[in-house]
């Protein structure tokens, strides 16, 4: 089989997986069953890094966003027992399905034209952006100025997002605690 055909079924079938996670997030009514289906759109843009031969940003979709990320998701859902049917035709917030869709339509319109705007740029290199071309005696020189931003420049910003996390767990456990009533001990 041809390396070239065999690209395109990887394509495929890596956008396959990807459409029809996508699809599940959105149609299926079961909130534990939409995050599977994010699961599933995860690894498909997994299996597009590695066609790109992105390992390490592979390596990272599959450990923080498909792993860590969607179990904190599952997490929450579980502890605050979202799976239980809600009735979706009352509007808690009457305004809120217009300015989402007023939100939808300005969104679509930055795209588009950061788009266009970006359509002159394609191919040309920019020498003052500060990132260093992998050469053959430096392969992991993104990599290493990768983690000189991460882990010196922005290390508070970093630590503060963890922190971030941690509290918003430890405030969903105490706010759907049931604390007994007080006749109760």
């Amino acid at each position: 089989m041809n390396t070239t055909v065999l690209e395109y079924v990887v394509f495929f079938a890596a956008s396959l997986m990807m459409l029809g996670g996508a699809v599940g997030v959105v149609m299926l009514k079961n909130p534990v069953h939409a995050a599977l289906g994010l699961v599933l759109t995860l690894f498909g843009v997994a299996v597009h890094f590695v066609a790109q031969e992105a390992h390490f940003l592979a390596a990272v979709q599959v450990i923080v966003y498909a792993g860590a990320i969607v179990v904190l998701f599952l997490f929450v859902i579980m502890l605050l027992g979202v799976d239980k049917a809600n009735d979706l035709s009352i509007e808690p917030i009457p305004v809120q399905r217009p300015l989402a869709a007023v939100m939808g339509v300005g969104l679509v319109g930055l795209i588009v034209a950061a788009v266009v705007k970006a359509g002159d740029a394609i191919g040309t290199v920019n020498p003052g952006a500060g990132i260093d071309t992998a050469t053959a005696e430096n392969n992991d020189g993104n990599i290493q100025q990768l983690a000189q931003n991460l882990y010196n420049d922005h290390v508070l910003a970093f630590e503060l997002t963890s922190v971030l996390l941690i509290v918003a767990v430890a405030g969903t456990v105490l706010l759907t605690r049931k604390w007994p009533k007080a006749g109760q001990a």
